[in-house]
């Protein structure tokens, strides 16, 4: 067995910055997950419930579908993260510090997993299944002054060669504005949220932005092989990836995927290499307890044997990006950013008092909390947090009918019922009641030239595109007439 005692620092560093992401992922389910996948929200939990069995996707929420099981679960993961922050297991003697971190970690994965495997569409993303892969990793690095199973931090290291190696491969074999270095030439203006420095980084020169294109190959595809390197490469290769991911967050909104990505790479250092570059010291530590390393064993034969899809999906040349291979997330394939859009369509949602539209009808529009709906607004920054239904939005956006997303016309019809939970999901509500009627409009969205913006003050330019949902009133939507409700969408 090898010896953990070079990285009691390490681990400490790594639980807490996870415990982070955990409370900001519970704070997200807190505040969103109800109106979202609750029982009454735009996807709802029976549709979950209905369709699913609990071995498929297992989740606390099959058994107990109801808005005070989610509330209760989302507020008990935010106190155990807020345990986990502080290190609380770490205040316990020995022989009951360790117990008590795997009794934690595990309760915050079993938490979590259930979130993502009720949350539907709203919880879809690849960050949800690395976020419970490492948190189950975590559940056997042990705490207080017992040094931690050196082979789960190589596993750890593995979840992160796996999520920077299969973007790597993914974008070569994706998209040819990858293979052309012009990738990065639209990104800043075509990503889900943009944040206020993507305006800047999109209009850097052309040169500019090959040369960072070439960067994401290096750092996607040659570095991750470092990570399993001796020290000091294995550090530099982590130190590689933690200044390529804190470019991401300075100039995107990609929730958490890039903190994470960050908080894995601490397992590429030893203690050895954090106290030459922190003011930290380690303490004295003692051996792993027998029963932790034949877990951690355990463990190890365990994830090897649920790789071996993954891996193969990964040299795969029809591989599929972000994708769980068992119910329990334990080892998933990921990749970002496959293909690139070029252009950018946002849908506006607008509605009016008026009784019956007219041509004269004034229309005012609601505004998203990550969206560039405003022309005229700065793009704000949110990542970690994560905004659900804006990304989503995102999405619906790149199709021309609102049947592609069914959460979509439930959507319309809270916004016309005026319901509260809803409403809180969006930055403003242009009317004190519910309008009479809703509609939707794709445009068309580029980012303001430097001319344009010294002149307008404007971040966007748009354009109507066409007609998305036209305009519909609550009887449209609940089926009273329901073939004119659905000529009218």
């Amino acid at each position: 067995m090898w010896d953990g005692a070079d990285y009691w620092l390490v681990r400490l560093l790594f639980q807490r910055a996870l415990a982070l992401l955990y409370l900001i992922a519970f704070l997200v389910a807190a505040n969103q997950f109800r109106p979202l996948a609750g029982e009454d929200g735009l996807l709802p939990i029976s549709r979950y419930v209905e369709h699913t069995s609990v071995s498929e996707r297992p989740s606390l929420f099959h058994l107990v579908p109801s808005d005070r099981a989610i509330g209760l679960a989302a507020w008990a993961g935010v106190g155990l993260s807020l345990i986990a922050l502080v290190a609380g297991p770490y205040w316990l003697p020995d022989p009951y510090a360790t117990p008590a971190s795997m009794a934690l970690w595990a309760m915050l994965w079993l938490l979590y997993l259930s979130f993502v495997n009720a949350g539907q569409t709203f919880y879809g993303y690849g960050w949800e299944s690395m976020l419970l892969e490492t948190g189950f990793l975590a559940v056997f690095l042990g705490a207080g002054s017992v040094a931690p199973p050196f082979v789960v931090l190589v596993l750890l290291q593995w979840v992160l060669f796996r999520n920077m190696f299969g973007a790597g491969l993914i974008k070569l074999r994706g998209d040819d504005c990858w293979r052309d270095l012009s990738a990065m030439e639209y990104h800043y203006e075509t990503q889900p949220i943009p944040n206020p420095v993507s305006w800047f980084a999109h209009h850097r020169s052309k040169r500019f932005h090959r040369l960072e294109t070439l960067g994401n190959h290096v750092v996607e595809l040659a570095v991750p092989f470092l990570y399993f390197a001796p020290q000091p490469l294995s550090a530099l290769a982590g130190v590689a990836t933690i200044g390529f991911q804190g470019w991401l967050m300075v100039t995107g909104n990609f929730a958490w995927l890039n903190a994470l990505t960050i908080v894995l790479a601490i397992a590429t250092f030893s203690d050895g290499t954090l106290m030459a570059i922190l003011p930290v010291s380690a303490p004295a530590t003692v051996a792993t307890p027998l029963y932790l390393e034949v877990l951690a064993v355990l463990v190890t034969v365990l994830v090897l044997a649920l790789s071996i899809r993954p891996a193969v999906n990964m040299l795969s040349e029809s591989q599929v990006m972000n994708t769980a291979f068992d119910p329990l997330h334990l080892v998933n394939t990921y990749g970002a950013f496959g293909s690139i859009t070029r252009e950018r369509y946002e849908i506006v949602i607008e509605g009016t008092a008026d009784e019956e539209p007219t041509d004269g009808t004034e229309w005012r529009a609601y505004e998203f909390k990550g969206k560039p709906t405003d022309p005229t607004r700065r793009p704000p920054q949110v990542a970690p947090y994560h905004l659900r239904l804006d990304w989503q939005l995102w999405f619906a956006a790149m199709a021309p009918s609102p049947y592609r997303s069914p959460w979509f016309p439930r959507l319309l019809a809270k916004l016309l019922e005026g319901d509260e939970a809803t409403l809180d999901l969006l930055a403003t509500v242009p009317f004190d009641d519910p309008p009479e009627y809703v509609r939707a409009t794709r445009y068309h969205y580029r980012y303001t030239t430097p001319v344009e913006r010294e002149e307008t003050g404007r971040w966007w330019e748009r354009e109507p595109v066409g007609t998305y949902v036209r305009p519909t009133s609550l009887k449209d939507l609940r089926g009273d007439g329901s073939r004119r409700g659905r000529r009218r969408l």
